[in-house]
C-alpha cells in the first residue's frame, strides 16, 4: 500500500517544458532529505508544449486543463486535487529555490500560512519591485498588519484552510493577494521567511499594467469583503472635508452662499458612511454563519 502524502508540492505550469523537469528533480532531492511522505502535483494549464509529459517523466503527478484558464485557476485545481494536509505552492519557472521548502515546513505547524518574502537581493526588475512595495503598503493599511510580500507565490498553507477560500480566489495571477488578505482578515495566523528568487526562465507571463491594475482591484474587493470600513470611512471623510472646505471657501473668500454643491458633497459623505456601516454588519453576519457551520 502506498503511503498517503503528508505534503503536496503544488506547481502550476504553463509552457514550462524547458525547465519543469529540472524544478521537479530539485524538489524531489530536497523533499527526500526531509524523510516526510510527499507528492509533487503539477497543474498543466493548457500548455501546447511538452510541459505535461516532461513533468510526468520527472516523477510528478500531473493534472491538465484542456485549455489555458489562468494561474489562479491552476492553483484552485491543485488545492482540490491535493492529497496532503500541507500545501506548498511554488512557480514552475525556476524562480523559487526548492531548498527553501524545509524552512516553510518548519514554521507551518505553528502558523496557518508561511510565505516566502523576497529579499532585496532577489533577481527581479526595478519596476516590479516598486509596484510590489505599493501593494504591500496598501494591503498593510487594509489588514492593520505589515505585509512583507503580498504577491509571492512561494508559500505553505494548511489544506483545510486553503479550501475555505476557494470561492474567493480569482483565476488570474492575483491569487496570492487574495489568499493573503483573506487569511489575515479571517483571523488566521501568518508569518514570513526571507527567500531569494532567481530570474525566471523564458518570457514572463505577467503584464505590468493589466495584472497590476487587477491586483489593486483585488485588494479593494477583499478589503470591502472583510473590512469594509477601512475603505468606506476614509472615502467618506475625504468627501465630507471637500464639501465643508468648498462651502467655507465660498462664504469666507468669495462672499457667497454655502451653495448646493457643498451640501451635496456632505450628504454624499453621510451616504457613503452608512453604506460602509451596513457592509460592516453584513461582513460580521458572514463570520457568524461561517462559525456556526464549523
Amino acid at each position: 500500500m502506498s503511503i498517503k502524502p503528508e505534503i503536496t508540492i503544488l506547481i502550476p505550469a504553463y509552457q514550462e517544458a524547458e525547465i519543469i523537469a529540472s524544478v521537479i528533480q530539485e524538489v524531489r532531492t530536497t523533499m527526500d532529505q526531509t524523510h516526510r511522505p510527499y507528492e509533487i502535483l503539477v497543474i498543466d494549464d493548457g500548455s501546447k508544449d511538452e510541459t505535461a509529459s516532461r513533468a510526468v517523466s520527472a516523477g510528478a503527478r500531473v493534472v491538465s486543463h484542456p485549455y489555458n484558464i489562468g494561474n489562479g485557476a491552476a492553483i484552485k485545481t491543485g488545492i482540490r486535487q491535493a492529497k496532503g494536509k500541507i500545501l506548498v505552492t511554488m512557480d514552475g519557472d525556476g524562480q523559487h529555490d526548492p531548498a527553501d521548502i524545509p524552512n516553510l515546513l518548519e514554521n507551518i505547524e505553528r502558523y496557518d500560512m508561511v510565505v516566502g518574502a523576497r529579499t532585496s537581493d532577489s533577481e527581479s526588475h526595478l519596476h516590479r519591485n516598486f509596484a510590489n512595495s505599493l501593494y504591500n503598503l496598501f494591503a498593510s493599511y487594509i489588514c492593520k498588519r505589515r505585509i512583507q510580500d503580498l504577491t509571492s507565490g512561494f508559500r505553505a498553507i494548511k489544506s483545510s484552510i486553503a479550501r475555505q477560500f476557494l470561492p474567493l480566489l480569482p483565476n488570474t495571477f492575483s491569487y496570492p493577494t487574495t489568499i493573503t488578505m483573506a487569511i489575515l482578515r479571517s483571523g488566521f495566523s501568518l508569518t514570513y521567511i526571507p527567500i531569494r528568487t532567481s530570474r525566471r526562465k523564458g518570457k514572463s507571463k505577467i503584464k505590468l499594467l493589466r495584472d497590476g491594475s487587477r491586483f489593486l482591484l483585488i485588494i479593494l474587493k477583499i478589503a470591502t469583503l472583510f473590512s469594509p470600513m477601512r475603505v468606506f470611512l476614509p472615502v467618506s471623510a475625504i468627501v465630507f472635508l471637500l464639501g465643508l472646505g468648498y462651502g467655507l471657501f465660498k462664504v469666507v473668500f468669495l462672499d457667497g452662499r454655502y451653495g448646493p454643491t457643498s451640501a451635496m458633497l456632505i450628504t454624499m459623505s453621510v451616504v457613503i458612511f452608512m453604506v460602509g456601516l451596513v457592509s460592516e454588519q453584513v461582513a460580521q453576519l458572514r463570520y457568524e454563519r461561517s462559525e456556526n457551520r464549523e
